[in-house]
C-alpha cells in the first residue's frame, strides 16, 4: 500500500476589523513574497481586495499608486528597489481564464513577478500549482461593518511548510 505524502494546504485564518488592518495584513503578506508567486483574492464587491494589494505595494516597494485595475485589467508597479514588481490584475470581467490573460501582453515576465489577482478562481489556476489564495468574507447587506474574516491558505509545495500564522500578527 502506498503512503499518501500529500500534505494538508498551509492555512490561517484572521479577523480583520478596519481598512488600515487590511493594508497591514498586505504589509505583512507582502514580507513572505518572492518573485514567481500568484496570489489569489476573492470575496464580495467591497470587501477589500484592492485595499489588501495596496498594502502588498507598499510592503513590496513598487511605485505607482495601487488601485483598482477593473477598467485596464491589469496594472504593472515597477518595483522602486531591487525586487519583484506587482502585476495586479482585475479578472472580474476575463471570461476566457488564462489565454484572455496572456493576451494582455504583460510587459513584464510572469515568473520575474508578484502576481495578484482579483476574482481569478476558475481562471488563473493553470498558471502555477503553487500559489496563495485569499477569502475575504465580509457581511453583506444594508451595513457600514467593517469587520472582515480572512482565510490564507497555501497551495503547492512553495507554501506547504510556510507559517502562516505570522500574518495574523
Amino acid at each position: 500500500m502506498e503512503e499518501n505524502t500529500t500534505r494538508p494546504p498551509a492555512e490561517t485564518e484572521m479577523i480583520v476589523n478596519s481598512p488600515e488592518q487590511m493594508r497591514e495584513l498586505g504589509r505583512r503578506l507582502a514580507k513572505l513574497l518572492r518573485a514567481g508567486d500568484l496570489v489569489m483574492l476573492s470575496g464580495e464587491l467591497g470587501a477589500g481586495k484592492t485595499t489588501l494589494t495596496r498594502g502588498l505595494g507598499e510592503g513590496l516597494g513598487v511605485r505607482g499608486a495601487v488601485t483598482s485595475p477593473t477598467f485596464v485589467i491589469a496594472r504593472v508597479h515597477p518595483s522602486l528597489g531591487g525586487g519583484p514588481p506587482l502585476v495586479h490584475v482585475d479578472a472580474y470581467r476575463l471570461s476566457g481564464g488564462l489565454d484572455e490573460m496572456e493576451d494582455l501582453d504583460l510587459d513584464v515576465s510572469l515568473p520575474d513577478s508578484v502576481v495578484v489577482v482579483e476574482w481569478g478562481e476558475g481562471k488563473v489556476e493553470e498558471l502555477t500549482e503553487e500559489r496563495l489564495q485569499v477569502r475575504i468574507h465580509r457581511a453583506v447587506g444594508d451595513t457600514t461593518d467593517e469587520v472582515r474574516q480572512v482565510t490564507v491558505t497555501g497551495l503547492g509545495e512553495r507554501w506547504a511548510s510556510a507559517d502562516l500564522s505570522v500574518l495574523a500578527a
